[in-house]
């Protein structure tokens, strides 16, 4: 008998919604020890079914039909008090984000021991001691003070571990991950990857891991479920899947993958620089940054020099914590920095103020890695294009009239200016960012993480986006990315930084292939699915 069986499941969304099901006609099993993974878009009902399983439907959403049964127990309609004697202790769940998972108010310590609170489970004492062990068994780095730490004072990969501890509490049966490694750098990733594996190992715990990354697939699944628009519409082993798939959609979702030899250089040696940055830093002091409460002084960027070609994209890769994002935010002077210069056009703008800074920020935009929370949510959407026109000086006619082509040319329609930034897909959302980096006319973008949180189709049209209006628009770019295939789709030359200093830049296909550095190799071993690539790539 199988672990966990789901038979013709249905989820039906509330009244008035879009469409009326969520997913349907889901039927799979998962055997003891066993990792399945669900893949698809957003939208394509892979969270809700999992949140099916935990009984944490949205309000409003409801199992209109099919069963759920685990270790030979009906799930549905199980009241709550049945459903909280499962959760957590009969099966676990990591959450995407852990940031806003965890509680910002309670130490690390408190919300582990919570879990056996809630269970009934242990002394007060004992579930501190629990804690501890678990913080040292999912591989945080001097658990004693991280006990004691509030989640804000733990990198990503520290929260992602915190939540993992959270979840084995109980040591469950089955471990639902969602999307658990999106946001994280490679190194990080594998570790995190790593980490699941061997507790599977360990413990013979199931694991339904949900992911729309197809490398991480390849590397932890032993069968793959993959589905579109609520349905499955294909499933098997992981090799079958990967490497022989069936159905249009998988392939499509297959074709759209970054992979490391889809780079194409651009060479500008002998051009002028649109951007010069010499010697650039940038040190952070806080007032209880450690986790005894001392001051910390991070130094985020160190002496950080690099020219930027007319039509060129460079890219910035490196580990969460390498500076990268630090570097981005001093040359768009959302962060001032304490050192160094950054020319444009022969105008310092590392020190300006006033109205000078004002007329040069014109020459340099950002596209930020989440618009959800980059634009307004009470603006509409001609707002949102408009207003940054509208204070250079242009009138509310030309502004609008400039919105609309804008719109057309990131490929939304005009009847967009109407709505909110909650009214759009994600992808729809940062071509609407790009459009309003694009709408005072710059020389430079800088992309922070602009594709980090998409689907793989989505990523790769957004990609493909910027690459297009790059080349219409006579742009050069600067792309900040821990994700070093996309890094190869899209940037001619590669800065590889580490603890806030460049280690490592060169063409790109000298970093992807010939590194010179041990920590650049060491990001391009942490790459997940690299033996499926070098299949796809044979089997081409």
């Amino acid at each position: 008998m199988s672990l966990l069986s789901i038979r013709d499941l249905a989820i039906a969304l509330p009244e008035g919604a879009d469409r009326e099901l969520a997913a349907k006609d889901i039927n799979f099993d998962l055997e003891p020890g066993e990792i399945l993974c669900i893949v698809g878009e957003s939208g394509s009902g892979k969270s809700m079914s999992a949140n099916a399983v935990m009984g944490l439907l949205p309000q409003g959403v409801k199992v209109a039909d099919g069963t759920i049964t685990f270790d030979g127990q009906e799930i549905i309609g199980l009241n709550e008090d049945q459903m909280m004697a499962l959760r957590g202790r009969r099966i676990s769940m990591i959450f995407q984000e852990p940031l806003s998972a965890l509680n910002p108010l309670l130490r690390v310590g408190a919300q582990i021991a919570e879990v056996f609170e809630a269970h009934g489970a242990l002394t007060g004492p004992e579930r501190q001691a629990r804690a501890l062990k678990l913080l040292d068994e999912v591989g945080i780095p001097d658990p004693e003070a991280a006990i004691r730490a509030y989640p804000f004072q733990l990198s990503g990969g520290q929260r992602q571990r915190v939540m993992i501890a959270m979840a084995l509490a109980m040591e469950p049966d089955i471990l639902i991950a969602d999307e658990p490694t999106t946001a994280l750098d490679v190194t990080t990733q594998a570790q995190i990857l790593k980490l699941i594996e061997n507790l599977r190992q360990s413990r013979g715990m199931a694991v339904i891991f949900i992911t729309h990354d197809f490398g991480v697939v390849a590397d932890i699944a032993d069968r793959v479920i993959v589905m579109q628009t609520g349905e499955i519409v294909e499933s098997g082993s992981a090799d079958d899947v990967l490497l022989k798939p069936q159905h249009p959609y998988t392939r499509s979702l297959i074709d759209a993958i970054p992979r490391l030899t889809q780079y194409e250089e651009t060479p500008s040696p002998e051009r002028e620089p649109v951007m010069s940055v010499e010697d650039l830093c940038k040190t952070f002091t806080t007032g209880s940054g450690t986790l005894f409460g001392k001051r910390r002084v991070v130094k985020a960027v160190q002496n950080v020099s690099f020219e930027l070609f007319a039509g060129e994209t460079i890219g910035i890769v490196g580990e969460s914590g390498s500076g990268k994002s630090t570097v981005g935010r001093c040359l768009v002077r959302l962060i001032d920095p304490d050192e160094g210069r950054v020319m444009v056009e022969g105008a310092d703008i590392a020190h300006m103020s006033g109205s000078g800074l004002r007329e040069q920020r014109r020459k340099v935009q950002m596209i930020f890695q989440d618009p959800f929370s980059s634009l307004n949510p009470r603006a509409r959407v001609s707002r949102i294009l408009t207003e940054g026109l509208i204070a250079h000086g242009a009138s509310k006619l030309d502004a609008m009239a400039k919105a609309r082509a804008l719109l057309e040319m990131v490929g939304l329609d005009a009847s967009a200016m109407a709505r909110f930034p909650h009214e759009f897909s994600g992808g729809q959302r940062q071509r609407i960012g790009i459009a309003r980096a694009l709408a005072l006319d710059p020389s430079i973008i800088i992309a922070d993480e602009a594709v980090s949180a998409l689907d793989v189709s989505i990523q790769a049209q957004v990609l493909d986006l910027l690459a297009e209006l790059k080349t219409r628009l006579n742009l050069s770019m600067l792309f900040i990315t821990h994700d070093l295939r996309v890094a190869a789709r899209i940037c001619d030359r590669i800065i590889v930084m580490q603890k806030g200093q460049i280690v490592e830049v060169g063409p790109t296909s000298k970093v992807l292939h010939d590194p010179d550095t041990a920590y650049t190799r060491s990001l391009l071993d942490a790459i997940p699915g690299q033996d499926y690539e070098r299949a796809l790539t044979e089997a081409v």
